[in-house]
C-alpha cells in the first residue's frame, strides 16, 4: 500500500470512529464532562460555569478539570458573576484551600475573575451571548481567545463541545480545527497522518482528514490518544485505527498538554 491509499485509510477510519464517538455522545467519561454528576450538570446547565470550566482545562486531567466550576461553587457559597469578578482575594482562596482545585493557583484565580468581569461588561451578564446560535464557528473562537487564559487550543476544544455536545447551532464548521493538544499530536503523527509537529501543520492535516467538519474529529483523537496511543506502551492492537495505522510509536510530540 502506498503512502498515499496509507494515509487515506487512517483518515477514513478516523472519521468512522469520530462519528461513533458523536452518536454515543462521549464526552471524556462515557457522556458526561466529569465523573461528578451534580459537577456535569452544573456545567451543562451554566453557560458561565461552562465558560469557566474552558479555563481549568490546562495541566490537570480532563475530569478533574471540568468539576472546578461546581467545587469553587462549593467553596464560595455562590456562583454570582459579579462576586467572581470584584471578590478576587476570595476566589484565590477558594481555589487554593487544601486540597486546591487546581495547579495554577496564582493565575487561575485571575483569568475566572476577568472572565466573569467581562462576561457582564460585555455580554450583559449572559456568556451565552458568547456562542449564541446561528454566529459563526470563527467568530465566537476569536471571541473564547480574546478572554485571559484561552488560547487557540482551549478555544478550539470549546467550540467543538459546544457544537457535538450542548448542542449549539454554530455555522461554518468547515473553519472548525483541532486543537494543538499533546494528544492529538501524538495520533497525528505516529498515525502518518502530519509529518511536522506545529499547529498549522497539524490543523492541515485535520482539514485533508475532513475537509468539511474538521472539528469533528477532535474529541475522537484526543480519546485515542489517551486511551490507546500512550506515550509509552501504547495499546496499537485495541485502537480504533490499529488495523490501518503505521504505527510509528517511536514519535513523541515534544511537551505537556491536558485539556477538557
Amino acid at each position: 500500500m502506498s503512502a498515499k491509499r496509507g494515509s487515506r485509510a487512517v483518515a477514513d477510519a478516523l472519521v468512522d470512529h469520530a462519528r461513533r464517538v458523536a452518536s454515543e455522545g462521549i464526552v471524556q467519561t462515557g457522556g458526561a464532562f466529569t465523573d461528578v454528576a451534580e459537577a456535569d450538570a452544573f456545567v451543562r446547565a451554566r453557560p458561565e460555569a461552562f465558560l469557566i470550566g474552558v479555563l481549568f482545562t490546562q495541566g490537570i486531567p480532563a475530569e478533574r478539570a471540568w468539576a472546578g466550576p461546581w467545587l469553587l461553587a462549593q467553596r464560595l457559597g455562590h456562583f454570582d458573576l459579579a462576586r467572581l469578578a470584584t471578590e478576587t482575594g476570595e476566589v484565590a482562596r477558594a481555589i487554593a484551600a487544601p486540597p486546591a482545585l487546581h495547579r495554577f493557583v496564582r493565575t487561575l484565580p485571575r483569568w475566572i475573575s476577568d472572565a466573569a468581569a467581562r462576561v457582564l461588561a460585555e455580554y450583559g451578564g449572559d456568556a451565552r451571548a458568547i456562542w449564541p446560535d446561528g454566529e459563526s464557528v470563527a467568530v465566537v473562537a476569536e471571541r473564547l481567545r480574546s478572554f485571559s487564559g484561552i488560547g487557540e487550543k482551549k478555544a478550539a476544544m470549546a467550540v467543538e463541545l459546544l457544537v457535538r455536545h450542548l448542542g449549539v447551532q454554530l455555522v461554518g464548521l468547515e473553519d472548525g480545527c483541532v486543537a494543538y493538544d499533546v494528544h492529538v499530536r501524538r495520533v497525528f503523527l505516529r498515525a502518518g497522518l502530519a509529518t511536522r509537529d506545529t499547529p498549522d501543520a497539524v490543523r492541515e492535516a485535520a482539514r485533508r482528514v475532513c475537509p468539511q467538519e474538521p472539528g469533528s474529529i477532535d474529541l475522537a483523537t484526543w480519546l485515542i490518544g489517551r486511551q490507546f496511543c500512550r506515550p509509552s506502551t501504547p495499546r496499537c492492537d485495541e485502537c480504533p485505527l490499529g488495523s490501518v495505522c503505521p504505527r510509528l510509536t517511536w514519535i513523541r510530540p515534544q511537551g505537556v498538554g491536558v485539556r477538557r
